[in-house]
């Protein structure tokens, strides 16, 4: 039996280790795919997980991962052949699975999308997880009328990498896109990679009253708490948020107001576990009009498996900018 390289967590006595081990290359079942990896990324919950600051793991040991590009090695799906190029972002890897950061990974072949022919296996991990979050941020709230022509659009977060993608998404778009951010070294960062105005969060009045002046069309919230509260309170009559993240609280304390007066959507976002239509619509729009126009100077590294546990605690400290790929074949 031959075997691979694995970035694999451990917990002993209540404490998560990390490291490359020698893994064997599995037996594979009915509807079960094999991938030869070439490219992941990493996302935040990539570095709770790895480094035990978040219990994202539901068991253990676990290879370490949520996203994975590459070719199909073997197949026990009829829809999969050896060749294949392939992507899977989220779908339990690196929580129940296990994940990208591998030299090898099974999955299940339902988790599978083909790579667009118009993206490489690079590309596809460079938008991955983050990129395909934002894109289905911007497909729910164009499912629910948003259109350039009603107003500006706000992404906090603006510097991570589902702000970063979703920033550059809703200006090749056409939308007028502000980007929130609490880094004031990253302004130039930001218009680079398409927004068209920036607001600074400690210059923000988050007051607690129910509504403010109606400034947003739409916005894409990573931070919840007191800014999703702000962002629902501002927003213009019809407009939708899509709530993504909890990097700031996972509570709000808001009221109905903004829903039954001005008739504000406020959209859950959850790629983990996307219909298989739902997935595959938006990676062709990934592929075509959603594609990043910036996704260049969004990815601001590449690592291998040996570098991986360098990077981890920049993403606990915030201090990542845009995206970092894990290049694992070659």
């Amino acid at each position: 039996m031959t075997s691979y390289r694995a970035y694999r967590s451990r917990q002993v006595d209540g404490k998560v280790t990390s490291q490359i081990e020698s893994v064997d290359t599995p037996e594979l079942a009915d509807g079960d795919v094999l991938i030869a990896t070439a490219w992941s990324g990493i996302n935040y919950k990539d570095a709770l997980a790895a480094t035990g600051a978040g219990k994202i793991m539901k068991r253990f040991p676990l290879t370490v991962g949520i996203d994975a590009a590459g070719c199909v090695q073997a197949s026990k799906d009829a829809r999969f052949q050896p060749g294949d190029q392939v992507l899977v972002v989220g779908c339990g890897m690196g929580e129940e699975h296990d994940g990208g950061f591998a030299e090898r990974v099974l999955v299940r072949g339902d988790w599978i999308v083909p790579v667009p022919q118009t993206i490489s296996l690079r590309d596809a991990m460079a938008i991955g997880t983050a990129g395909f979050t934002a894109a289905m941020a911007v497909q729910r709230m164009e499912d629910n009328g948003l259109h350039p022509h009603m107003g500006p659009v706000a992404v906090n977060g603006a510097t991570g990498g589902v702000g970063s993608l979703a920033i550059s998404m809703l200006a090749s778009r056409g939308y007028r896109v502000t980007a929130i951010t609490g880094k004031r070294d990253s302004a130039a960062y930001l218009q680079q990679i398409g927004a068209a105005d920036i607001l600074f969060s400690s210059e923000l009045n988050l007051s607690a009253r129910p509504l403010e002046k109606a400034q947003w069309a739409g916005a894409v919230d990573n931070l919840g708490g007191d800014m999703l509260h702000w962002l629902c309170a501002t927003m213009q009559p019809l407009g939708s948020i899509a709530s993504i993240g909890l990097a700031s609280s996972h509570k709000l304390n808001t009221t109905v107001m903004p829903f039954i007066l001005r008739g504000v959507n406020l959209l859950g976002i959850n790629s983990t576990y996307c219909p298989i239509p739902l997935r595959e619509k938006v990676w062709q729009r990934l592929a075509t009009d959603l594609r990043p126009q910036a996704l260049a100077a969004i990815v601001q590294r590449e690592v291998s498996l040996d570098e991986l546990p360098q990077v981890f605690g920049e993403y606990l400290n915030r201090q990542v900018q845009g995206r970092t790929l894990v290049r694992i074949k070659g």
